[in-house]
């Protein structure tokens, strides 16, 4: 892939239409750079990993947490209390080592392209804030499941599955309304042609849509994106700024007086980007509420919790085997977190490399439908356009590799979408 970006400099003949030779130029630059970026952050991800098992990291900081939970009057038989001092700890280290390669895909990558939005303040309290969060919800529900799989008794991987999926079910519920927020700012579509013929347009397929949000995504990057949530009768539609050609930010000059505005999430304008008309962005919800009305939702959340029964059943069959923590240096104790680490992120590697490939297959088979959805409501044409403009906008290469494109892109390729499109039948 990386000698497709390096060679293909002119605009291919099938492109011709679609995309202007500085876009395109553009675009090979921005993903030649985003592709030298993984090699070398996913490089070091695998030296670090190495060295941490080579060297004892694990048992090491296993042994540290139990120290920790000793000095504050628990000892080895609180093990879920050393557990948590164990994930508090890992969490954070992995915070640290990751934080220079975010700052530099941030503010030398992102911004070199003219996609970041962040000063370096509003970097820094959005990554303490996620890092908080994160421990508020990680530390409480793993506590439960570890005190679940330990009184489950022969059965315990049908009541830690269940948990996990009232949890899953409970935290996708509430993100939206309660987490999100924190981070970005929700404001409701305000009234006018747009939103009536969002209603419209949910109310001709059923769509029972309570609410539609604009999220102000352009502090943050200036991607854009749209999807909805919620279960039952209570559905939900977020719009990023950056989609709505008439709301964002970035298509708008600074007003006069604007000093007092926060300097940490004021958007900087240098970079203008041009965003999708109504009729193009009802086209891309077109798109989106076809997920919904051909069960592609369902379908993934059946999918995940069968393959986490599975991975939870496998578990219990292999919690009890000594020589598996023994391999990564536990000789005397087998505590339940890292049986869990140890199964689910290293045992399980090689079936979630296969897993995650049939998902990223069945993820574009899905795509397809959802654009024949749109297609069918009529949108087809301006499905179209918009897929072309969010192509322009984001910087999407579109020429790949066929091998590379079919491991990693859960969405088809730009050309083999507008072709579907264009198609009198769908198969």
């Amino acid at each position: 892939q990386r000698r497709v970006y390096r060679t293909t400099t002119h605009v291919p003949w099938e492109l011709g239409q679609i995309m202007d030779p500085e876009t395109f130029e553009k675009s090979r630059l921005y993903q030649l750079d985003k592709s030298t970026f993984s090699f070398w952050s996913g490089l070091y991800s695998e030296v670090e990993g190495t060295m941490i098992l080579l060297c004892g990291g694990i048992p090491f900081l296993w042994n540290l947490s139990g120290q920790i939970s000793g000095r504050a009057g628990f000892g080895p038989e609180y093990e879920i209390v050393q557990s948590l001092v164990f994930l508090l700890l890992a969490t954070l280290f992995s915070a640290l080592t990751g934080l220079p390669w975010s700052l530099y895909n941030t503010f030398v990558i992102e911004e070199k392209h003219g996609f970041n939005q962040q000063t370096l303040g509003f970097f820094f309290k959005d990554a303490i804030k996620k890092f908080v969060v994160t421990q508020c919800i990680l530390l409480p529900v793993t506590s439960l499941l570890l005190y679940i799989i330990k009184i489950g008794g022969d059965y315990f991987f049908i009541y830690a599955w269940l948990f996990t999926l009232v949890v899953s079910l409970v935290l996708v519920t509430i993100y939206a309304d309660y987490i999100a927020p924190l981070f970005d700012k929700f404001i409701p579509l305000p009234e006018g042609e747009l939103k009536q013929e969002i209603e419209v347009m949910a109310k001709s397929i059923d769509f029972p849509l309570t609410k539609v949000y604009v999220v102000e995504g352009s502090k943050r990057s200036s991607h854009s994106n749209a999807y909805f949530y919620g279960f039952f009768k209570n559905k939900r539609i977020v719009l990023f700024d950056t989609l709505l050609e008439d709301y964002s930010a970035l298509n708008k000059e600074p007003s006069e007086g604007a000093d007092g505005e926060n300097e940490e999430t004021k958007s900087k304008t240098k970079n203008k980007k041009q965003g999708c008309k109504n009729e193009e962005v009802l086209a891309v919800l077109g798109h989106e509420l076809g997920h919904w009305k051909l069960g592609h939702t369902i379908k993934n959340i059946i999918i995940s919790q069968m393959n986490s029964f599975l991975c939870f059943f496998l578990f219990a069959v292999l919690i009890g085997r000594k020589e598996l923590f023994a391999a990564f240096g536990f000789y005397e104790t087998q505590p339940t977190l890292i049986g869990l680490m140890i199964i689910f992120q290293f045992i399980f590697s090689p079936y979630n490399e296969v897993l995650s490939f049939c998902l990223t297959v069945l993820s574009r088979r899905f795509e397809f439908q959802a654009d024949a959805f749109a297609k069918e409501l009529g949108k087809a044409k301006d499905l179209y356009s918009a897929l072309i403009k969010l192509n322009k906008d984001n910087l999407g290469f579109p020429v790949s590799d066929w091998i590379f494109s079919m491991w990693h892109y859960s969405h088809p390729p730009l050309l083999e979408r507008l072709q579907a499109l264009k198609d009198t039948k769908q198969e």
